[in-house]
């Protein structure tokens, strides 16, 4: 199966993604809030660094609670931010 190149927008997400749950995690470890999630310390490692920009639904919701994040603040903060009107 092949998949289509992600576009600008999508990578740009992925790394927002990233750079929230980085945030949220603190100074908490990788291995600890991974194994809270169930997921593997490299998944993490590629979704914070961007490197896996679309992971699973299951996935983030998984992280979401291990870091005791909502959903809905993942939306909200993994929204592109407006354009600046002219």
């Amino acid at each position: 199966m092949v998949r289509t190149p992600l576009t600008p927008e999508e990578r740009e997400r992925g790394e927002r993604l990233g750079r929230l749950l980085r945030e949220a995690r603190g100074d908490r470890s990788m291995t600890e809030i991974a194994a809270r999630a169930g997921i593997s310390a490299e998944t993490l490692r590629k979704i914070e660094t961007g490197r896996a920009p679309t992971p699973a639904f299951f996935t983030v919701a998984a992280l979401a609670r291990a870091l005791g994040l909502s959903m809905d603040e993942l939306v909200v903060r993994c929204a592109p931010a407006a354009p600046v009107a002219a």
